[in-house]
């Protein structure tokens, strides 16, 4: 982290992507099951509709076949703008005409690439973090995407690489701008750290050196908005992207447009039955998107851990506010907790999965030759999106 970390924060500029001004420069990361319709409408209240809010991840085979669950999982609501899906594939057609359904029917104003993904399932077929190895195939990815995009930017969202011995974000950012791809995000980890020890922000440093033509976007260990300042600061980023720090705190997208916007200031933190009253709403967001009142509760269950995290919520209460089954349960849990607990200042850090990963798992002679440009297989993708 460079010496200047520790000056009072500036006020950044506006990020462009594309058409679309992005300001203050922030934005939700895309993360499988959690970054709905629900969870987007509950950080863009929060934010005031300010930043970007990036769908879960879309296979474009499924998008392409029309897939049930991939077709509602593209929807946006009314009030988001501009609407922003996440593209996960591996084969350059497919990606081509996915990219050209989204533009021929207006599905979305914003294509997204993931190329981050460090998930044995995904990497062992080839996808994900394993793909910018293949810098040949990364280019046909991406040369399709952009070719077929039109007016639509298309960005990418990827690591340092598969481990130390295989880093690769700084020929991929080079592909990038060559290409044409309008911004990069960088999470400053590798594939075998998954989420484990402590983000490399010099990484994204030297990235914003290697490609000053294009914005580069920091991920990786913001946990608060003075997280995301000291990014801004110690990297010369042009913005952050947010992922398992807003788990169970969607209003940190409040956080950030203050401190952005006004240097110094902070919103006070909530109490629990502020954070009761978010999860509350969370649960019945969940309920109306999926039709369901049961099924928007059953899928909030994996949410309370985050949002009750660091709060005098026993082990009991929270079994029994993880297996409420309608609303009115939810309701009758929240209440008999103590709801004036103010906000535990241990709560913040670490959201999530944290465990730092293994050997990253890979097709057989993935690393043979990085500028292969032979297609994985046709099962790296699933029929289904989401993760």
């Amino acid at each position: 982290m460079t010496a200047d970390a520790t000056l009072a924060p500036p006020v950044p500029d506006a990020l462009r992507i594309g058409p679309h001004t992005v300001q203050p420069p922030v934005v939700l990361a895309p993360m499988a099951g959690i970054t709905n319709a629900p969870f987007r409408t509950l950080c863009r209240e929060f934010s005031g509709g300010k930043g970007l809010f990036v769908s879960e991840m879309i296979t474009t085979r499924a998008l392409v076949e029309r897939n049930e669950k991939t077709m509602h999982l593209i929807h946006f609501d009314a009030a988001e703008t501009p609407r922003s899906i996440q593209l996960y594939g591996v084969d350059p057609v497919i990606v081509g005409k996915a990219v050209r359904m989204i533009v021929d029917e207006d599905l979305a104003d914003h294509i997204d690439l993931n190329f981050g993904c460090p998930v044995p399932k995904v990497t062992r077929k080839g996808g994900g973090s394993a793909l910018p190895y293949k810098r040949n195939l990364l280019r046909s990815i991406l040369r399709e995407a952009v070719g077929n995009a039109g007016d639509l930017p298309v960005t990418i969202k990827m690591r340092k690489g598969i481990d130390d011995d295989h880093l690769t974000y700084l020929d991929a950012g080079r592909i990038a701008v060559e290409e044409g791809v309008t911004a990069v995000a960088l999470h400053g980890r590798t594939a075998a750290q998954h989420y484990g020890g402590t983000a490399d922000w010099d990484a994204i440093a030297r990235l914003k050196e290697h490609v000053p033509e294009i914005p580069v976007l920091g991920n990786g260990d913001i946990w608060s908005a003075q997280d995301a300042q000291r990014m801004m600061r110690a990297t010369g980023c042009d913005g952050v992207v947010v992922g398992r720090g807003c788990l169970g705190r969607p209003w940190l997208f409040g956080d950030l447009v203050a401190a952005f916007e006004s240097p110094g200031s902070a919103p006070a933190a909530p109490d629990f039955g502020r954070v009761a009253a978010v999860m509350r709403r969370h649960a019945e967001l969940l309920g109306r998107w999926l039709g369901d009142e049961t099924r928007g509760v059953v899928d909030f269950r994996k949410h309370v851990p985050w949002y009750t995290k660091g709060f005098a919520v026993g082990s009991d209460a929270r079994r029994a506010l993880a297996t409420a089954s309608s609303l009115a349960e939810l309701d009758e849990q929240l209440a008999s907790l103590d709801l004036t607990q103010p906000w535990p200042a241990h709560a913040d850090g670490p959201r999530g999965r944290t465990a730092a990963g293994k050997r990253v798992v890979l097709p057989d002679g993935w690393l043979a030759d990085p500028y292969d440009c032979a297609t994985p297989s046709d099962d790296a993708e699933s029929d289904t999106s989401g993760g």
